[in-house]
């Protein structure tokens, strides 16, 4: 393998790693009332979440979609919900150190499913 692609392996393992303590970190709140159906979110997790947006992520990287900086400067990965009309949307954000845009926004309808993605949060 060549060095590009041992650096890619290393920093997607080090995003899933730091994006898998964010959720269990910020999931606790969630888990203390009782687990899924009580979440306003229905019964796609935030974990579920996580794992789906790392996922196309690392497509987007992989496609040349989202740059190589994408992949190499990944500071911050954060869940969260967001009201779009009467839907609950889980929010996932990547953001990086340097660079613009500095996030990128991966979205999910309540079921699971991918409802869009954008640099804005809109």
């Amino acid at each position: 393998m060549n060095a590009a692609t041992n650096i890619r392996k290393m920093t997607f393992a080090a995003v899933v790693t730091l994006a898998f303590l964010i959720a269990v970190l910020a999931g606790a709140t969630v888990f203390a009332h009782g687990g899924k159906g009580h979440g306003s979110g229905g019964d796609f997790t935030n974990l579920e979440a996580l794992k789906k947006a790392t996922e196309l992520y690392d497509k987007l990287v992989g496609s040349e979609k989202l740059d190589v900086g994408w992949e190499t400067t990944v500071e911050k990965v954060q869940i969260a919900e967001r009201r779009k009309g009467a839907e609950i949307e889980k929010v996932v954000s990547f953001s990086r150190s340097t660079g613009e845009p500095k996030t990128v926004y991966i979205f999910f309808k309540s079921s699971g499913e991918y409802a869009g993605s954008n640099f804005t949060g809109q």
